[in-house]
């Protein structure tokens, strides 16, 4: 089955949603909206399950989904100027590709000097 030619285009400053993806697959390879939810569901269910289970997730292309230990360190409540401990945690991080940072250079209009 032909893929056809992304013709979206978003309105500057809108979000993407899951919803947004169902349709453009509804849309663009004829699959059933109950098929393009699917889909997408096990899409993201599978990255976060490789995520959950300590495996990075690289997407050739797209970017790279990494894990990174934080370790404990001192913090201030802003309310009270009290110190206190921010506990140590796993955040997920995002590096995008190459291919995907020049995608998005491409498209975005170079800010002129004054």
């Amino acid at each position: 089955m032909a893929i056809e030619e992304n013709d979206f285009s978003p309105t500057v400053g809108t979000t993407m949603t899951k919803a947004d993806l169902v349709d453009i697959l509804f849309d663009r390879m004829g699959l059933s909206k109950r098929e393009a939810k699917l889909l997408v569901d096990v899409f993201f269910d599978e990255i976060r399950s490789r995520l959950e289970h300590g495996s990075p997730v690289k997407l050739s292309g797209f970017g790279n989904f990494q894990l990174r230990d934080k370790p404990q360190r001192p913090g201030r409540n802003p309310k009270t100027g009290e110190e206190i401990a921010i506990t140590a945690r796993r955040v997920v991080t995002f590096h995008a590709s190459a291919k995907l940072r020049d995608a998005v250079l491409a498209g975005f209009p170079a800010k002129s000097a004054n």
